[in-house]
């Protein structure tokens, strides 16, 4: 009943609207399912570090370490503000037509993933996750800790892939649905500025 009830909890915070969530459904509206899921495979691998860190201890130090926070914290809001960037020139910049199913393929499944692998590890919300709501349902009667927190970690992956898998079949079905060039002009737009508004919001927050 535990795992149960942590798992539907796991999956209420992994569905919530992201930088990486948003970046899974972009990624599926501009290359498809193939590299989508490459990109969630950067993100889960960004986690299993955290999780790592946690089960060794390292994770508890961490989040108690405002210098560090606050240094993830702006390299998260530096990074969000550079793909906004880069998303609202690719949006902005003129040139002769591109048949999306021959242009988009450039970008290889391993630059997908390091890209969500850089948001996911840059995120100290992500950090705080990991030392703050998985030991909430840690109890030192039913097993070791390290045990324990590797067992929720694994629990919390796949709710994470579960939601990732479904923003990213969503973006593959507007892809699926040959939209005009325009319109993906218009997408790109729309998520350079929500990534900017991310930003904005990361840079605002307190580190802890």
């Amino acid at each position: 009943m535990g795992i149960l009830l942590f798992f539907g909890a796991a999956l209420l915070l992994a569905v919530t609207p992201g930088a990486n969530n948003l970046l899974g459904l972009h990624h599926g509206m501009r290359y498809g399912i193939g590299r989508g899921l490459a990109g969630l495979a950067g993100r889960l691998a960004a986690f299993v570090l955290m999780i790592v860190a946690v089960t060794a201890g390292l994770g508890q130090l961490l989040a108690a370490s405002e210098l560090a926070l606050t240094i993830i914290k702006w390299a998260g809001v530096a990074y969000l503000v550079w793909l906004a960037a880069r998303m609202l020139w690719t949006a902005r910049r003129d040139g002769t037509p591109e048949p999306a199913d021959e242009q988009q393929p450039r970008r290889s499944g391993w630059q997908v993933a390091r890209k969500e692998f850089l948001v996911a590890i840059t995120n100290p919300k992500a950090v705080l996750i990991f030392t703050a709501f998985v030991p909430q349902f840690i109890d030192p009667a039913h097993g070791p800790v390290p045990w324990q927190v590797a067992l929720l970690g694994a629990v919390y992956l796949l709710a994470e892939s579960v939601a990732g898998i479904g923003y990213i079949a969503v973006g593959a079905g507007v892809k699926a649905a040959r939209l005009s060039r325009r319109a993906r002009r218009n997408l790109d737009r729309g998520t350079g500025v929500v990534l900017l508004g991310m930003a904005g919001a990361l840079a605002g927050s307190t580190a802890g």
